[in-house]
């Protein structure tokens, strides 16, 4: 059988020279740096790649907010540690400001992020779950030792869950339009500020007593399922959306007006929120089986008048 290709032979002098050899030219594994093993085009694509791996300064801004409030937060439970409730409860509503802005600035700049959404909801246990928890801790629930301390942590975990359970069906693409005016529970920043009621009671003349560290403990409970149930509650998301030109110089007066109350009797302010909060959950949980009976009765009708 003749070999697919003629043997070596050691005593041949001249073999027979690879046609075009001088032309073959081997590739460039390797980049020495000195442009050997690349043109303008390569230094193109590499200038194209370096500018999208930067960040426009825009893109920053919304989770600087949001470490903005993490420090308000943690810096609750430094102030509460030193006896320094008043300024503790401040830092907690700073940072329910803050917030409440990072959202509306993220999407005024156009530079909302899934690093921002994770960041915001990490800011959001800290601050309105843990750092209320621990302000409530150690103004009373001390006093019960071990059981304020459990008690204490069943509401940062409620927290959490209904934090959790908020990224979870954030996008259900099957829930109906009328649905965004609701929550699913009480929203982490409404439950911290409710929770610290007996507080604000506190710095308005109420003295701790046993009475007010059974009463703190059981509120918490009652606040930590707030937060963790199903119960729906008004969103207000459409609430000051757009106002008329009529209406211009009153909202603006009566905002003016909380914002002087709120810095002059601060803790009646908040009181009165906490207060008029809960009242507004029977509220919104019949306006919501209002709406869904409503949203039932029409996909009936549509049927009916599909099958005739």
């Amino acid at each position: 059988m003749k070999p697919p290709s003629p043997e070596y032979d050691p005593k041949r002098e001249d073999p027979k020279p690879i046609p075009n050899a001088d032309a073959v030219e081997p590739p460039n594994l390797f980049d020495d740096g000195d442009g050997g093993g690349g043109g303008e085009g390569d230094s193109d694509e590499v200038a194209q790649i370096s500018r999208l791996r930067d960040v426009p300064f825009r893109m920053l801004v919304p989770n600087m907010i949001t470490l903005g409030a993490i420090c308000s937060g943690l810096t609750s439970i430094r102030l509460a540690w030193e006896d320094r409730y008043e300024l503790a409860i401040v830092a907690i509503v700073f940072a329910a400001i803050l917030d409440a802005l990072d959202g509306r600035v993220a999407r005024f700049l156009k530079s909302s992020s899934s690093f921002g959404e994770q960041l915001d909801s990490l800011a959001d246990f800290v601050n309105f779950g843990v750092a209320p928890a621990l302000v409530l801790y150690l103004w009373t629930l001390n006093e019960m030792r071990s059981l304020g301390w459990v008690v204490a942590l069943i509401f940062a975990i409620c927290g959490c869950l209904r934090l959790a359970r908020f990224n979870v069906t954030l996008d259900d693409p099957d829930r109906p339009g009328w649905q965004v005016d609701f929550f699913t529970g009480v929203p982490a920043p409404a439950g911290a500020l409710l929770v610290l009621l007996p507080v604000y009671m506190g710095q308005l003349g109420l003295e701790r007593s046993l009475t007010v560290t059974v009463f703190s403990a059981c509120y918490m409970l009652f606040a930590g399922f707030l937060m963790e149930s199903s119960l729906p509650t008004w969103s207000f998301k459409r609430v000051g959306g757009r106002v008329s030109r009529g209406m211009v110089l009153p909202v603006m007066l009566g905002l003016m007006l909380v914002i002087v109350i709120l810095f002059s009797y601060p803790f009646m302010v908040l009181t009165s929120f906490a207060i008029l909060y809960l009242i507004t959950i029977p509220l919104s949980y019949r306006d919501w089986s209002r709406r869904e009976a409503a949203d039932e009765a029409n996909a009936a009708s549509a049927a009916s008048a599909q099958q005739d």
